[in-house]
C-alpha cells in the first residue's frame, strides 16, 4: 500500500469538511485555552518543586482535557479512545496531532483524568464552560427543570454479608488481605429499584433550564439516594424564570417550603395517595406539567443514544463522579453547537 502524501490527508480531511465533522464545529466553538489554568494546577507541578528538568516533557494539558472530552462524548474506555486516536483523522485533527505525533496512551489517560478526580476540579471546568456560556448570551432562561438519571456501573457479585458490610460503610474482614480483589470492588455505588426492575450505580442529577437545555448543576450520588435528597446541590437563584418543574418524585411539604423561601414557583407533579387517587384536574395539571418537564429527558437522552450510553468503567464514587462531570461537560459543549445553528445571536 502506498504512503499517504500531504495532499492525500488535505483531501480526506477536506471530504471529512464535507461531511460536516461535528468534531470540527465543537473545537470551533470551545475556548479550550481557558481552562488551560485550571488544568496545569492539578497536572504540572511548579518548576521549583521538580526535582529535575530531564526526562520526557508532559504531553500538553488542554491536548489531555480534549482527550478526555472525546472519550466523554462517545463514551470510550480508555484503551478505546488510544486505539481511535490512532485511527481516526478526526479524532487526530480534533486534538491537533499529526501522523507523527504522540499520542496520549491508555494509562496516561487513566492518569490525567484520576488526578481530576481526586482533586475534584471537573465541576470547577463545568463552572468554567458555564460562565462561557453565560458570556456568549446563553444563560439560564425560563425556569428550572430538575431530574435524575441512574448510570450503572459493571455489578459486583458480592454475598448477602458483603453487601450489609458495605452498606453499614466497612470493609469485608476476608477482603483486606486481598487486596487485588479490593482493588475492583465498588463499595460505593448501591442497587436501587426503578419501575420493578434493579439497577446498580450511581445517579447524575442535574438542572437544566427550560430555555436552552443545557445542564447548569449537577451532583453525582449513590443509586440510593432519592432524587429529592439532591435538590440542595441542585437549585439556583440566577435563572431568569421562577418556575421549578419535576416529577412526582421531588413533591413534599418539605420541598414545596423550601421553593417558597427561595421566591420559586412550584411546578412540581401532584401524586396520589393510596385510597386518594388524582382528580381528572390533577391529572390534566400534570400533562401540562409534562410539556415542559419532558425536556429534561432530551438530555438523558442525548447523553445515552448519541453520546455512546452512560456506563461508568471506573470503580468509586469520586472517579465516578469525575467520568460523570465530564460527560455533563460534553453534553454542553455538543448542545451549544446545536444552539448556534438555531440561533447564533442570542439575546
Amino acid at each position: 500500500m502506498a504512503q499517504m502524501g500531504f495532499f492525500d490527508l488535505s483531501d480526506r480531511y477536506a471530504s471529512l469538511d464535507a461531511k460536516k465533522d461535528p468534531l470540527l464545529e465543537i473545537d470551533a466553538v470551545v475556548p479550550w485555552e481557558e481552562f488551560r489554568p485550571a488544568l496545569e494546577r492539578v497536572w504540572r507541578k511548579p518548576n521549583a518543586d521538580r526535582k529535575s528538568q530531564a526526562g520526557r516533557k508532559p504531553i500538553d494539558a488542554v491536548l489531555m482535557f480534549k482527550t478526555l472530552i472525546l472519550s466523554a462524548l462517545y463514551n470510550l474506555s480508555d484503551d478505546q479512545i488510544e486505539y481511535q486516536i490512532r485511527d481516526r483523522l478526526s479524532f487526530m485533527r480534533f486534538l491537533g496531532l499529526g501522523l507523527g505525533d504522540r499520542v496520549p496512551d491508555a494509562k496516561t489517560v487513566w492518569f490525567y483524568r484520576d488526578a481530576l478526580a481526586q482533586a475534584g476540579k471537573v465541576e470547577e471546568l463545568f463552572q468554567l464552560f458555564d460562565g462561557h456560556l453565560n458570556r456568549r448570551g446563553y444563560i439560564a432562561r425560563g425556569g428550572q427543570i430538575l431530574d435524575a438519571s441512574i448510570v450503572p456501573v459493571p455489578r459486583n457479585h458480592n454475598t448477602r454479608d458483603e453487601n450489609k458490610t458495605i452498606k453499614n460503610g466497612e470493609v469485608p474482614e476476608d477482603w483486606a488481605d486481598k487486596p487485588a480483589k479490593r482493588s475492583q470492588k465498588d463499595t460505593d455505588a448501591r442497587w436501587t429499584k426503578k419501575h420493578g426492575k434493579s439497577h446498580y450505580g450511581y445517579k447524575n442529577h442535574v438542572n437544566v433550564d427550560r430555555k436552552h437545555k443545557l445542564v447548569r448543576r449537577y451532583h453525582v450520588s449513590d443509586a440510593a439516594l432519592h432524587d429529592s435528597q439532591a435538590v440542595d446541590h441542585l437549585l439556583m437563584r440566577g435563572n431568569t424564570g421562577s418556575g421549578v418543574w419535576a416529577d412526582a418524585a421531588y413533591r413534599s411539604e418539605e420541598m414545596e417550603g423550601k421553593l417558597r423561601d427561595c421566591k420559586l414557583k412550584s411546578h412540581i407533579h401532584r401524586k396520589g395517595k393510596r385510597g386518594k387517587l388524582l382528580t381528572e384536574q390533577a391529572k390534566g395539571s400534570n400533562r401540562t406539567k409534562s410539556t415542559v418537564r419532558v425536556r429534561v429527558e432530551h438530555v438523558f437522552g442525548a447523553q445515552t443514544n448519541d453520546m455512546g450510553g452512560t456506563l461508568v468503567r471506573t470503580i468509586g464514587l469520586a472517579r465516578a463522579k469525575a467520568k460523570i462531570g465530564m460527560k455533563n461537560i460534553a453534553y454542553n459543549m455538543r448542545r451549544l453547537c446545536q444552539l448556534r445553528r438555531i440561533n447564533p445571536n442570542p439575546a
